[in-house]
């Protein structure tokens, strides 16, 4: 692939975004605050409680600098390192050395029974062809009987907890240097690897940090996959650009019990956080009043909340079900990114309620956004961040006005080169898109970049806020008209208590009479397979979706729990749901 640099090099401010790498800022924080605590990892797999791991600055910087020199004398600058170790400290210092080393990373996930993950894994590493295999001692034969069974044996592992000192010769790392890769969940498409470049990243991580205030000597607590470009840049990277302390968990002991994050949270005090949207609601779902025993909130800086459409019965419930641990609306921070921007593109401002407006359904399936009593409610994702947005037509390439529903584009030194492995031509039409006036003039992007990156995510602009409406490629277009499959998806869950919450997929697919409208949805878990009325929940669906969005629904496909395909994050993969129908591969409670 042909690298085009997207950015100039930034100046001297080391919180000037691209100004530093993020090894640079980890020296940084090791030679002025050495003795301050910067990661800890609680570990709730051997201890209910939680067992906790501290680093200080410097002895982060130290097993950083040991990894590097380790991978320095085993792959060449530029080689691909895939990380494969499960979250704990240990990520955190593989990722970090093969960066210190002048290595590409490939922050992955250790091999997992979970489905589909092999297969994702494998594919990954297929594309990227790593030199390297950064692992821990708990985790070499695993990796290793996984790399000869997918016969991509080759690469040398090296397991992070295991390496001895050794000298490290420095490597200069510049603005425009490759990075990393972060493979794309996949919600639409196959994986990509987005390739980041140390200038990008540090953009993001520093607009992360500054969008949420945070500052030298502040608190991050985080349950996301390390691996996820969320989880990575909330993590990892702005805690590093910021100065700020990293509390990381398991995403399974979230799971498990979720009012752990909070309880970390608290301890922590004024700390920062960010979760998708889902987090929310299933934590004020699956914590009990004794969890909520002696839990006090008060202190919390934010709560950040991005990665997936903000459904506002979600955030009400959250604040409701906390309100007396001292929980406020204040406290939410909506925001939209993707992977292509490492992180963020928009958040709300501080210290307000969420921003929602509710517009007319049918407005916004033709195009513009009519503000109505009642319809389809969307919670503001906020204004840029040190870059520019624009909503433009996806046809015509032309800019919008306010009010008006299109693409999403932005410009700035967060937006990525390309994706790996693919031809200039085929990232350029992504990554260096060019907008047009209403006169068909082109629109100059961000000051020092090249081009506008395409996000492939409809949106609408209303008084400098951003609502963010759904994926272009997720359309639902019955009979010339559009439908949002969130709105759809919504509709259904609510339409009988037999389907479970947050767990539909509503698109459409081509028949020999045009296109029609399926929903596939899983079982509640409190009702059995014996108990499933299968053609009431149907009509219930039917009628429900009809109702609300004179949409037909032509098949109604009930799953078991968990069945439901989704993406490393927790999205819905719709575009695979569609293929599995199709195909037949939907396994069908009849």
């Amino acid at each position: 692939m042909t690298m085009i640099s997207n950015t100039r090099s930034a100046g001297a401010d080391p919180m000037t975004a691209g100004a530093e790498s993020l090894p640079a800022r980890l020296t940084h924080w090791a030679r002025t605050r050495g003795a301050a605590r910067a990661l800890t990892f609680v570990d709730y797999s051997s201890d209910p409680a939680g067992a906790d791991t501290s680093l200080t600055w410097r002895e982060l910087d130290d097993k950083v600098t040991a990894v590097a020199a380790w991978c320095q004398r085993r792959a060449r600058r530029g080689d691909r390192a895939a990380v494969l170790v499960e979250q704990s400290a240990e990520y955190v210092i593989a990722f970090l050395g093969a960066l210190r080393a002048g290595l590409v990373a490939v922050p992955v996930f250790e091999p997992s029974p979970l489905p589909g993950h092999l297969s994702r894994l494998a594919a990954v590493l297929a594309d990227c062809d790593p030199a390297l295999i950064l692992t821990t001692r708990r985790q070499t034969d695993a990796v290793d009987e996984f790399l000869i069974e997918r016969d991509l044996a080759g690469p040398q592992l090296v397991a992070v907890d295991m390496v001895p000192d050794a000298v490290y010769e420095p490597v200069a790392l510049k603005p425009d240097d490759l990075a990393y890769l972060q493979y794309t969940s996949g919600s639409t498409r196959n994986p990509a690897g987005v390739v980041i470049t140390h200038g990008n990243v540090a953009a993001a991580a520093t607009q992360t940090v500054r969008a949420y205030e945070g500052t030298p000597g502040g608190a991050v607590v985080s349950w996301l996959p390390l691996f996820h470009d969320m989880g990575l840049v909330v993590g990892i990277a702005a805690p590093l650009m910021g100065g700020l302390s990293s509390t990381l968990m398991d995403p399974i002991a979230f799971l498990t019990r979720p009012v752990r994050w909070l309880e970390l949270m608290a301890a922590s005090g004024a700390a920062i956080t960010v979760a998708p949207n889902f987090a929310y609601g299933y934590t004020a779902a699956r914590t009990t009043d004794e969890d909520m025993d002696g839990l006090r909130l008060d202190d919390v800086a934010l709560f950040g909340d991005g990665s997936e459409p903000i459904v506002p019965a979600i955030v009400d419930s959250f604040y409701a079900r906390f309100a007396s641990c001292g929980a406020r609306p204040t406290m939410f921070r909506q925001g939209y990114g993707l992977a292509e921007a490492v992180l963020l593109v928009s958040s709300s401002p501080a210290g307000l309620p969420p921003k929602a407006r509710t517009f007319d359904r049918a407005g916004l399936a033709d195009g513009e956004a009519i503000e109505v009593a009642s319809g389809s409610t969307l919670v503001s994702a906020g204004q840029p961040l040190d870059q520019l947005v624009r909503v433009v037509d996806p046809h015509t390439h032309t800019v919008l006005p306010d009010g008006r529903v299109g693409e999403i584009w932005t410009s700035g030194p967060n937006v990525c080169l390309g994706y790996w492995g693919k031809d200039d031509g085929e990232s350029a039409a992504v990554f260096r898109a060019e907008p047009l006036d209403e006169g068909g003039r082109p629109v100059e992007p961000y000051p020092g970049c090249v081009g506008w990156l395409r996000t492939g995510d409809l949106g609408v602009l209303i008084d400098g806020d951003l609502f963010v409406t759904g994926r272009l490629k997720d359309l639902i277009i019955v009979d010339g008209r559009n439908h949002y499959p969130q709105d759809v998806e919504y509709t259904a869950q609510n339409a009988h208590p037999a389907i479970r919450r947050h767990a539909v997929a509503a698109f459409s697919v081509t028949g020999e009479q045009g296109e029609y409208a399926v929903v596939v949805a899983e079982r509640a878990r409190q009702t059995t397979s014996a108990e499933l009325d299968s053609a009431e929940v149907t009509a219930a669906v039917r009628s429900a979706v009809s109702s609300a969005h004179g949409l037909a629904v032509r098949a109604v496909v009930l799953i078991e729990p968990g069945e439901l395909p989704r993406t490393s994050s927790g999205k819905v993969r719709r575009a695979e749901c569609r293929t599995r129908y199709t195909d037949g591969d939907l396994g069908a409670i009849n």
